[in-house]
């Protein structure tokens, strides 16, 4: 998962606001939470083990203060603690160094400071082996339309990992990703949600339905009111959580763009995007990139799965990546006798038919979206994109390249 997480401590609200925002607008940081009660700080520094944790001193509680920060480094030794004040006194800078700090922020926060700061906490994470993008990956997988079969992909792309994996089931109101998997879940996000201040290891464990040796799952909540409970700030300390505890996380979002989803996205190290080729499909897959492009996603974090693959369907390939401005990386056969059998059974293709083409084509996805380097060759092509489905019809193609233009 990219990018600093930060916790803060403060009794003035105003700062603490403007201290939170100035970090999350930095482009580079997000704060997991903000408190204002020393103790309920210090329980969740080591709770949630951020990125640094940041504490706003005053001139007349300094003594205070430098004890809380030696208390927060003893809790969380590996977190970057970083105090702030409007005020400044040499005293007070001086005196927090000493209690152990590793930086100063005056505020009102200066962007170029806030800047340095941000590279300092950076390299002590990187020297302290704390950044959780050097241990965890967040796979999001998500189609702008319902339909195009996000939750049999995912489920199947969770079971192709050769890793550590959980796959989160976000379909808070309608979740399959448990029947997907053949499993009865005792308890789910919600429960995770409840319990959110309590929260350690074993809980968490206790949470997580074992599927396999290397595949877990967080259901969905078993009864559609629950969604309710689960907010966007709870999802992204979760998925920070838990992100400390598996290699993988394959994300099952919904089609829509609501905050528990974008909470989601804006974690994600990769976001795979379920594209099927109909004019709905397209069309949906277009605006889905748009808000992506609006809400700042690089588009190296990107990449579109083309589902239900059929080389009878006559759609110039390489019209749609041009309407799309992506290259398609994938393409999953079309095999509904084959899927609807795994699905009604309750057990990932990739696992009881690894050979078929889809189980194949899934790993190959997989392999992908693992690899550091972000460069790699999507897919190898020795046709043409348009020799993939043979023959083409000129009518279809020109009438589907006009509905796109029209989007």
């Amino acid at each position: 998962m990219q990018g600093l997480t930060f916790i803060t401590l403060g009794k003035d609200l105003e700062s603490s606001k403007e201290l939170s925002k100035a970090l999350s607008s930095s482009g580079c940081g997000r704060v997991l939470a903000e408190y204002d009660n020393p103790t309920e700080f210090l329980t969740n520094i080591a709770r949630l083990r951020p990125s640094a944790a940041v504490v706003t001193l005053r001139q007349d509680h300094l003594d205070n203060g430098f004890a809380l920060i030696k208390e927060a480094i003893a809790a969380a030794p590996a977190t970057a603690i970083i105090t702030a004040s409007s005020e400044g006194s040499p005293a007070m800078i001086m005196g927090s160094i000493r209690a152990g700090a590793r930086e100063f922020l005056q505020l009102p926060v200066s962007p170029d400071e806030l800047r340095t700061v941000m590279e300092h906490v950076a390299e002590f994470c990187r020297v302290t082996h704390n950044a959780i993008s050097s241990n965890s990956r967040l796979i999001a997988v998500f189609s702008g339309k319902g339909g195009a079969g996000v939750s049999f992909f995912a489920t199947n792309l969770a079971a192709a990992m050769n890793t550590q994996t959980l796959l989160l089931d976000l379909n808070l109101q309608a979740g399959d990703a448990a029947s997907f998997l053949g499993l009865d879940a005792k308890y789910s996000l919600v429960d995770m949600v409840r319990n959110g201040a309590r929260l350690d290891d074993s809980l968490i464990t206790s949470f997580i339905t074992r599927h396999s040796t290397n595949l877990s799952l967080l259901a969905a909540p078993n009864e559609a009111h629950e969604a309710e409970e689960v907010r966007a700030d709870d999802v992204t300390a979760i998925l920070h959580q838990l992100g400390q505890k598996f290699e993988t996380i394959v994300a099952d979002l919904p089609h829509t763009f609501d905050p528990v989803t974008i909470a989601a996205l804006d974690m994600a190290d990769d976001i795979l995007l379920v594209l099927t080729l109909d004019i709905p499909g397209i069309r949906s897959t277009k605006r889905a990139l748009k808000v992506f492009d609006n809400l700042g996603y690089p588009r190296e974090k990107i990449r579109v799965v083309v589902n239900r693959w059929s080389k009878n369907i006559d759609v110039e390939l390489q019209k749609v990546e041009g309407h799309l401005g992506e290259r398609l990386i994938g393409f999953i056969p079309n095999d509904y006798r084959k899927v609807m059998d795994s699905i009604n059974l309750g057990r990932p293709l990739v696992q009881t038919e690894p050979a078929s083409k889809i189980a194949l084509e899934i790993k190959r996805i997989a392999g992908l979206t693992l690899e550091k380097s972000s460069s790699a060759s999507p897919l190898p092509r020795k046709k043409s994109l348009r020799s993939l489905f043979g023959s083409k019809n000129s009518t279809t193609s020109l009438e589907l390249s006009t509905v796109i233009d029209n989007a």
